[in-house]
């Protein structure tokens, strides 16, 4: 009973380190939100998340196997990475945006193009009528 209590335990507690991971992920927009199904990025609740985590492994050193506090460890790793990188791309857009932003950046890139393409060839046409 006692060994079926633990491992009881073990799977709750990997449960609840896995919830705190996958809304983690959610926060930083790298998993689209199950509720709504698109991409959200909120860097301060991402950090919360990785808080919490952090709390987890400090109160609870001596009292995980060596497996479960790895696991903590390389978890908390890698949304740390992830944050960061988050960070660096500026904590005011949103995935979503970015990549409406690389869009209009891209349409601005080929208008602009056409407008010199049209400007050269209306350019070619006055100096071939010059010439005869």
């Amino acid at each position: 009973m006692a060994e079926e209590q633990m491992k009881k335990e073990d799977q709750l507690f990997i449960h609840l380190v896995n919830t705190f991971v996958q809304s983690a992920w959610i926060s930083l927009g790298k998993v689209k939100n199950p509720m709504n199904d698109a991409l959200e990025r909120n860097l301060d609740q991402a950090s919360y998340y990785i808080d919490l985590m952090d709390m987890l492994q400090v109160k609870m050193k001596g009292n995980l196997s060596e497996w479960e506090e790895q696991y903590i460890i390389h978890s908390l790793s890698e949304l740390k990475l992830n944050f960061i990188d988050e960070q660096k791309k500026g904590s005011d857009s949103s995935p979503e945006e970015s990549e409406k932003s690389e869009d209009q950046k891209t349409e601005k890139s080929k208008t602009e193009a056409k407008t010199k393409a049209k400007k050269k060839a209306k350019k070619a046409t006055k100096k071939r009528k010059t010439n005869t």
